[in-house]
């Protein structure tokens, strides 16, 4: 018979994919010999079990969720899915082994399943194998009914707690195994909190905690049935209802939204364990805590702790908790037990740790302890800092850190010139500042991204039911919670910014509204949100972009010690270069010079230079327009001194500089409306329509400009030239590449070398009598130019994959059509793995790369190969360019971090 139950003295704490997450840190905290409550664990191969009869179904329906479907397909699936996990049952041979090892339980603890004297109460829990904080369902205080709550209230002398435990545990019971509507509990414990007089649950009398009870259980009866009272079978639905909770909507959406595969985790185990309570009395509670700050990463022991509540209490936000310094004052002995044990499992697990503690009377006991979901910031700090401290090597470090924790280190905040006044302040959950319209439903925060709205979701507190909203909004922001909560959790975890616990902030989720000191804020009205500071803002307010702050900037050259790749950065304007150069990037791997032409003056010139009749009229308007290039070309070249510049040579269809046909015909209408006849007009009107063209992306661009009118190749070059020589002047070091785009002939480069761009270098040359070192290469982005690259490489100094483009002939995919008008479906529907614009098409694109880099290397050993498109800047994509032998990657100047990270990764990690 296959094994499914073992006890924490038998399981092993290194396998989490059997035992799950929880269970496994169970096992290794009894084990460092940490108090532990006694208890076993049904592995997730149960689970598998479980599912198998009917897994074939199940696949299906998972797999039209994943796709993303529309409202009406998802709530059919998910409908249909519900009806056939309701039917299963457990494995055969799993129930015969729960008995026996709740007999051992019974062995250790001196008390008895069932007893109305001496009663065994536990917890079921979920445990998956990767942490998905509140995804699945858990059950307290089990075992408890009509007689053994006496029990339990004669074997502690405290009635108050039993029928505390006792009415939690109905209401838990029925929402979570029955399916009860948890609102009918909630509205009926108000209503007896309102009719007793208290605003606190802790300030219930007894007699209040026995009317909560028999309420509940009426509810149980009206919406489901006779309420359970034997424990065995309270004990079987539990186990049931943690299996099904796998396949909830939450849990199936946070694993399709945090890309968690069945390769990584395909069930989850069950936990049972022995109750201990925290809600006895006022010397008990419940807390978690965290061996390190998770917001700011300072190495304090961070957490919270509630009196008199038990475990689900503190991340629930149903009441505000109390620090952890106050847990200090008030149990000084513990604060030094809870620190040491922390800090063991910190260095044991080399990780800062999130960990759940009861006090029951004065005695501290260990729930779970995990790997903690941090801020950014705290991230990067605690991994600094810990290898500093010796816990972590600085490739573990670099490892800790992922490219998105940078990317989102580099969110913004409130831009501190502006005179914004707070109108509430929470904790500062998870950072960033933003802007978006409240919601109050995530329902409807999911209908208005779609809608393409920025939405802010405002809750009272939120649930794991609610994620789905989390994913919708650009933030959260809730009324109630400490940074321990579900919204704190979930929201660091996505990294959406957050604040908590705004107690200012009085929502009314019915009347979709909240309320601050007399002022109203209504669904859809605009609000800013710092998840830096907790402050809580009317309208939108400006942001600014933050710096790197100095762990981070220890971190990348530790990265950068590692790396096999270079990391450049593409450029437009100077602003872009010096950010480049601010953030570590290693050259301008792509500077484009088209928003240089987009000043008005120059922009004129331009017009002029396409509108010509002849080779000379062009010329006339090209040495104007070269002088005001040349500026901002050595601007930039003077930014980046010493380090590798390559500037692309005009690249973009022509008929772009030109105003567009309509628009033109439109003035000249209404001009003759007015009785006047506009020549110019209708003239410069026949020559933009003379020069458009039916497909102009695969027209008259890039080199094949430089062909047909190689003057101007010739005076672009000579603004570039002009530039570097007049730096080498000045005692400078400017290192300049020509980079030919759009090529896909050998002889293209050939001509345009010897029409234009070595006559201009040689003329500059003897013009200012300076040797220049100027390198010429080609931008590869047809596919010819890769299947012919043995002619292609010795030809030029280096090549650069243009990947947008390439992406685009591999394809036929026009770019702004196809993200606009069937990307989406086709991901929904799972034709495309992703979008081939944000990461590397690995299978046809990526074939391309591997292709011409081999043939580039054989034909050319020693030629520099780079990647300038903006798949240089995704992490998935770097991954696969380092193994495909490119010599660099470039990307936008705010990616030049997370490129740094990623590219040490691929190296650390291999291919």
């Amino acid at each position: 018979m296959v094994k499914y139950v073992y006890d924490f003295s038998e399981a092993d704490p290194n396998n989490k994919r059997l035992f799950g997450g929880k269970g496994a840190s169970l096992v290794q905290m009894a084990r460092l010999g940490l108090r532990v409550p006694p208890g076993f664990i049904i592995t997730t191969e149960a689970c598998r079990k479980f599912y198998e009869p009917r897994r074939e179904e199940i696949g299906l329906y998972l797999k039209v969720l994943e796709r993303n479907p529309p409202p009406d397909a998802r709530d059919e699936a998910i409908s249909k899915l519900h009806n056939v996990v309701s039917q299963l049952g457990l494995p055969e041979g799993l129930w015969e082994q729960v008995v026996e090892y709740v007999r051992r339980l019974e062995r250790s603890t001196g008390k008895a399943f069932g007893d109305p004297e001496n009663p065994l109460l536990v917890s079921v829990r979920s445990g998956a194998p990767v942490s998905m904080p509140g995804m699945m369902d858990t059950v307290l205080n089990l075992g408890l009914n009509d007689a053994t709550v006496m029990g339990l209230a004669k074997q502690t002398g405290n009635e108050w707690f039993a029928f505390d435990a006792y009415r939690r545990f109905v209401q838990m019971f029925g929402k979570i195994v029955l399916g009860v509507d948890e609102r009918l509990f909630s509205s009926a414990w108000e209503e007896l909190k309102r009719r007793h007089g208290v605003r606190d649950d802790v300030e219930m009398p007894v007699e209040g905690l026995r009317e909560a009870v028999e309420e509940f259980k009426k509810i149980v009866g009206s919406n489901y049935g006779e309420f359970p009272q034997d424990p065995w079978r309270q004990l079987e639905l539990a186990i049931k209802a943690v299996f099904k909770s796998w396949m909830s909507p939450r849990a199936i959406f946070y694993r399709i939204a945090e890309g968690i595969t069945p390769e990584v985790a395909d069930c989850t185990a069950v936990n049972v364990v022995t109750m201990v309570f925290g809600n006895v009395g006022w010397d008990s509670g419940t807390g978690v805590v965290f061996s390190r700050d998770v917001s700011t990463g300072e190495d304090v022991l961070y957490g919270e702790f509630l009196p008199v509540a038990q475990g689900e209490d503190v991340v629930a936000g149903i009441r505000t908790p109390l620090s952890i310094s106050e847990f200090q004052k008030r149990f000084p002995h513990l604060y030094d037990e809870l620190y040491r044990a922390v800090k063991l499992l910190e260095r044991e697990n080399k990780d800062v740790q999130d960990v759940e503690f009861t006090v029951e009377r004065g005695v501290l006991y260990f729930l779970q302890c995990r790997n903690a979901k941090m801020t950014p910031l705290a991230r990067v700090k605690t991994a600094v800092d810990m290898a500093r401290e010796g816990i972590l090597t600085r490739e573990e470090a670099v490892l800790k850190v992922g490219p998105d924790h940078v990317l989102q280190l580099l969110y913004p905040r409130i831009d501190p010139s502006v005179k914004a006044s707070p109108i509430a302040k929470g904790l500062p959950a998870s950072p960033g500042a933003v802007s978006g319209q409240a919601v109050f439903h995530p329902d409807d925060a999911v209908r208005w991204s779609r809608e393409g709205r920025k939405v802010i979701l405002v809750r009272v507190e939120t649930k794991p039911d609610d994620v789905h909203g989390f994913y919708a909004a650009v933030g959260v922001l809730t009324s109630r919670g400490g940074m321990t909560s579900h919204a704190a959790v979930v929201a660091r975890a996505i990294g959406k910014p957050a604040v908590v616990g705004a107690e200012e902030v009085h929502v009314d989720e019915e009347a979709r509204a909240f309320s601050v000191r007399g002022i109203v804020v209504r669904e859809g009205d605009w609000i800013t949100i710092d998840g830096n500071t907790g402050h809580v803002y009317l309208g939108q307010v400006p942001t600014v972009e933050p710096e790197i702050v100095p762990e981070l900037d220890e971190l990348l050259k530790w990265a950068d010690q590692v790396r096999r790749i270079g990391v450049r950065a593409n450029a437009d304007v100077p602003d872009d270069a010096a950010l480049a150069r601010k953030f570590g990037a290693e050259g301008i791997g792509l500077l484009r010079i088209e928003r240089m032409f987009r000043r008005p003056e120059r922009l004129d010139l331009l017009r002029s230079i396409i509108l010509a009749d002849s080779k000379e009229e062009r010329a006339e308007h090209l040495r104007p327009l070269a002088k005001m290039l040349k500026a901002d070309f050595k601007e930039i070249f003077d930014i980046m001194d010493g380090l590798p510049v390559i500037v692309r040579l005009i690249d973009p269809p022509l008929h772009e500089f030109l105003p567009k046909p309509e628009e033109l015909l439109e003035e000249i209408h209404g001009l003759r409306a007015k009785g006047v006849e506009p020549a110019d007009k209708v003239a410069l009107y026949q020559k933009v329509k003379a020069l458009a063209e039916a497909n102009p992306m695969l027209g008259h661009r890039g080199v094949r400009v430089g062909v047909t009118y190689p003057e101007i190749y010739y005076y672009l070059v000579r603004a570039i030239a002009e530039a570097v020589a007049e730096l080498v002047k000045e005692g400078k070091s400017p290192r300049v590449s020509i980079m030919i785009p759009q090529v896909s002939d050998v002889n293209e480069v050939r001509y345009v070398k010897g029409a234009a761009i070595d006559p201009a270098l040689q003329d500059v040359e003897r013009d200012m009598g300076v040797k220049l070192d100027v390198k010429i290469g080609t931008m590869v982005e047809t596919v010819r130019a890769v299947l012919t690259m043995d002619e292609l490489a010795p030809a030029v100094d280096f090549i650069s994959f243009g990947t947008n483009d390439l992406t685009q002939a591999v394809f036929s995919f026009s770019r702004d059509d196809a993200e606009n008008k069937f990307i989406p479906q086709y991901l929904e529907l799972g034709i495309l793995g992703a979008d081939p614009f944000d990461t590397i098409d690995v299978k046809g694109v990526g074939k391309l790369v591997e292709m011409g880099v081999r043939l580039a290397r054989q034909a050319k050993p020693d030629i520099e190969i780079g990647v300038c498109g903006e798949h240089g800047g995704d992490p998935r994509s770097i991954h696969f360019f380092a193994g495909a032998g490119v010599d660099y990657v470039s990307a936008s100047p705010f990616r030049v971090p997370l490129a740094r990270l990623a590219a040490a990764h691929a190296a650390l990690k291999g291919r």
